[in-house]
């Protein structure tokens, strides 16, 4: 049997849960990822060389020449899950779960497949960079395309939340510098949707959940 590509050129999805430092991206986007089927989770953070984690530390801004390298390993990370997914599709579907005409076809349909991250991607231009997947790869052989959760957050409750958190590297200081480095996507001519981070960490997940299926939809047939 073939495996009929039932989400267009894309039978993986990489959602990216973004936002400024403190904006929950790791808690939102793990809860995320368990309610997109377990899907995996890769927390962009935990990429970070050693140099920019002690420059944030010091609470020095990180700069392109920092970013670059740093967001080049987040994209290759998602690459190489989406590939992983791809390479063990075929194993996920069950002969039993087709319809006789499936059967008879020798066609059968892909469960649709999700890698979640958190990164903060605060400019369009890195946006774009990790969007770009496989540079050298024709699109119709893409293995993901990639839709951007923005966590927009009050300066105010970012404030709060950065100087209640614990055991984390990035220094409170640096807020405005993000704030001020950020660009928020044009949920118009991006691949993104906007959600209030204000909430609750929970409500959160389930508003970007809601809003990234909704976006998957418009994008093609997906399983809901």
């Amino acid at each position: 049997m073939r495996v009929e590509d039932t989400q267009r050129t894309y039978p993986v999805r990489a959602v990216i849960v973004m936002g400024v430092s403190g904006c929950g991206k790791t808690d939102i986007g793990s809860r995320l990822a368990s309610m997109l089927d377990h899907a995996c989770f890769i927390d962009a953070d935990a990429l970070h060389p050693p140099q920019n984690i002690d420059k944030m530390a010091r609470g020095v801004a990180l700069s392109d020449s920092d970013r670059w390298p740093w967001l080049k390993r987040v994209r290759e990370q998602i690459n190489t899950e989406a590939n992983r997914l791809l390479e063990t599709r075929d194993a996920m579907v069950q002969p039993a779960q087709c319809s006789a005409d499936d059967r008879h076809t020798g066609k059968i349909a892909c469960p649709q497949l999700y890698v979640v991250c958190g990164c903060s991607a605060l400019k369009r231009s890195y946006r774009e960079f990790l969007s770009q997947n496989s540079p050298n790869v024709p699109a119709e052989n893409q293995p993901y395309d990639i839709v951007f959760a923005y966590i927009s957050v009050e300066r105010e409750e970012l404030a709060k939340r950065l100087n209640q958190r614990k055991g984390h590297f990035f220094d409170p200081s640096l807020m405005d510098s993000q704030l001020s480095t950020l660009e928020p996507p044009d949920c118009t001519r991006e691949a993104a949707i906007e959600v209030d981070g204000n909430q609750t960490i929970e409500i959160v997940a389930r508003e970007a959940y809601a809003g990234v299926k909704k976006y998957m939809r418009s994008r093609g047939p997906i399983n809901s």
